[in-house]
């Protein structure tokens, strides 16, 4: 039974998930839509990447898979799995395609988010990503949008023990389903979540898309991190889960706006020749959801691991130097926003403890 699904949607349209903005400065790199990428302005990442960029630093994108081949991914890319239906064994390669060989309805979502995560930066091609110099580790475990907690309980293990030090999740189940973990009656990503964390691996989860009031599961477990959205305003986006869970582990970053027009959403990688039709990028495409609020923050904790830091100070990092808008709060929580939209530049500076 499928029990997992996406957080993103293009616009309001998909059955899936559904991304403040500064003005367009001169752009930091030379990739063309680095303009259209108020995100990475929001979280203030061009000035982070003066003092970190994530080199040797692995994101596992644990999702629909990655268009192995996409121009701006593939020399970002480490060897990857795939489980959807395979057990505990992987069998395949992280490909969007997966085991059937086809293209499926809402497939292209993990590509969308490995390019906000670290897409090629400064290499004249599409976008720019939030961890300039990570890299990727490509992990089917949705199907057509959706998939099961045993599938991605075996792809977080996977990334795990094979040298991710960041693990993105943008994907969850409906509104109630903590209930489920909370009586032990699902356990499989939770055990996971806490076997990653305890290998030093920081996860990364969506909150949710139905304007919940609370983080959806896995972002409720203990040992993720759960990301809400706010919109190009920097308001919290009309579709985002609250930032609320037991732990109080939450922030916000940007998600987009999923009613407005194409550039107030995300604009990321999609599978070759996949974009659509209204935001005019055969390779790009905008989309909106937490799905997208995620891999920023995902970045953002990459260029923090790149820097020596464990997995804890990672997590006390973002949330202490998150920033809450108009009242320019840091280490306030509120329910809106967690502790705050991340702040790369401010996290990279903060004490290493």
């Amino acid at each position: 039974m499928s029990i997992a699904r996406l957080f993103s949607g293009a616009a309001v349209a998909t059955t899936v998930l559904v991304a403040v903005a500064a003005a367009p400065a001169q752009a930091a790199t030379n990739d063309p839509l680095y303009d259209k990428q108020w995100g990475l302005r929001q979280i203030h990442a061009e000035r982070a990447w003066a003092t970190s960029t994530g080199s040797g630093v692995v994101i596992a994108v644990v999702d629909t898979g990655v268009d192995l081949g996409h121009p701006d991914l593939k020399s970002k890319l480490v060897p990857g799995a795939t489980f959807v239906d395979c057990g505990p064994t992987s069998c395949g390669n992280g490909d969007w395609r997966g085991p059937n060989g086809r293209a499926d309805a809402s497939d292209e979502h993990g590509t969308h988010v490995a390019g906000i995560a670290a897409a090629s930066t400064g290499n004249g091609v599409g976008v720019a990503g939030a961890a300039p110099d990570a890299r990727i580790m490509p992990i089917k475990v949705l199907e057509e949008g959706s998939g099961s907690f045993a599938d991605i309980a075996a792809g977080i293990r996977y990334a795990a023990d094979h040298g991710a030090k960041v693990i993105n999740l943008s994907l969850g189940a409906l509104p109630g389903a903590q209930a489920l973990t909370l009586t032990g009656l699902e356990a499989e990503a939770t055990e996971a979540i806490t076997y990653a964390h305890g290998k030093g691996v920081a996860v990364i989860a969506a909150a949710g898309n139905e304007a919940a009031p609370l983080c959806g599961t896995p972002a409720w477990e203990a040992g993720a991190l759960c990301v809400a959205a706010t919109d190009r305003n920097e308001a919290k986006a009309w579709y985002s889960n609250l930032g609320v869970k037991a732990d109080l582990k939450a922030v916000a970053a940007p998600g987009g706006a999923g009613l407005v027009n194409c550039d107030d959403d995300v604009w990321s990688t999609v599978p070759v020749g996949t974009g659509t039709a209204g935001c005019g990028q055969g390779n790009y495409d905008a989309y909106a959801g937490t799905s997208m609020a995620t891999p920023y923050v995902a970045g953002v904790a990459a260029l923090l691991v790149a820097q020596g830091r464990s997995v804890d100070n990672v997590y006390s990092v973002l949330m202490s130097t998150a920033r809450t808008p108009v009242a320019g709060l840091r280490g306030v929580y509120s329910p809106v926003y967690g502790w705050g939209i991340v702040d790369a530049a401010a996290a990279v500076a903060a004490p290493r403890t």
